[in-house]
């Protein structure tokens, strides 16, 4: 963070100075390296200072005029709000601005896009509308270069396992419990070992479907199963928010279960303040 700090206080300087044929480059460079900053800071539970370059990553997208741009800027918020504790409708009304500037081609940003709202929307109880549009994603992911869709470390990549892991969240907040599980099979099967902890929030997803298909203590030792396995130094406010869908997702009536309580316990001891 330090080092991208540094690259990003010379890069600016370079934006004040140059008007000419570069700067629309520079601008879009400037867009993606602030993404990476605002989510890295929300990941670590940095909530405000990250809103604050969400902002910025905003600003130079649209100074920068090009489309992809905007729109893959605005789809990484999208999908960070989900996690981030913004209400639900303040981030799907964030796509519903988006939506206009999405052309026809099939663009990872686009996905992006679409990933985020659907599960924005899932959050926000609008099930039927989240269903519609991961199938719209699925649809359009079949699209996608293989360059993009074999980029599966970066962020600028729309690798299948994402697809899936989208499908995975918005099926099982719907209820579509048959459709939930193979998504998550499917999920797993293709997350490479160097993304653990997109595994795990995969796996608190499982966990979430078995309590609501009423198999609530192996929900529940699926989720501390989870969270033990995961090295200390993976778990972050992401895994949080979603370890915290778990308890949410137990009927009150249930919430006197010794397992419970350690793990509503354990995920209040690991949350991380909301704002520094």
């Amino acid at each position: 963070m330090a080092q991208l700090s540094a690259d990003l206080t010379v890069l600016q300087h370079q934006m004040a100075a140059d008007t000419g044929t570069r700067r629309t480059s520079l601008l879009r460079a400037a867009a993606r390296l602030s993404v990476i900053v605002a989510l890295s800071l929300v990941a670590s539970g940095q909530i405000v200072l990250g809103r604050r370059w969400w902002q910025t990553a905003h600003r130079v997208a649209d100074q920068s005029g090009d489309v992809e741009t905007r729109v893959l800027v605005r789809a990484w918020d999208v999908v960070n709000g989900c996690y981030d504790g913004r209400q639900p409708s303040t981030v799907v009304a964030l796509s519903d601005e988006v939506l206009p500037l999405l052309q026809r081609q099939a663009t990872s940003a686009v996905c992006g896009l679409l990933a985020g709202r659907a599960q924005a929307l899932s959050l926000a109880g609008r099930h039927a509308e989240a269903v519609a549009t991961v199938r719209q994603l699925a649809d359009l992911a079949q699209r996608l270069p293989a360059t993009v869709v074999g980029d599966v470390e970066s962020l600028w990549g729309w690798p299948e396992h994402r697809v899936h892991h989208t499908e995975s969240w918005v099926y099982t907040h719907a209820g579509r419990l048959g459709d939930a599980e193979s998504a998550q099979t499917q999920v797993l099967d293709l997350y490479p070992a160097s993304q653990a902890r997109l595994r795990a929030q995969v796996q608190l997803h499982q966990a979430v479907r078995l309590i609501r298909g009423g198999h609530i203590p192996d929900g529940l030792r699926c989720a501390a199963d989870t969270l033990d396995a995961l090295p200390v130094h993976l778990h972050n406010h992401v895994l949080q928010s979603v370890a915290a869908q778990v308890t949410d997702a137990v009927p009150v009536v249930e919430r006197s279960r010794p397992a419970f309580a350690d793990l509503a316990d354990r995920i209040r001891a690991q949350a991380y303040p909301p704002c520094r």
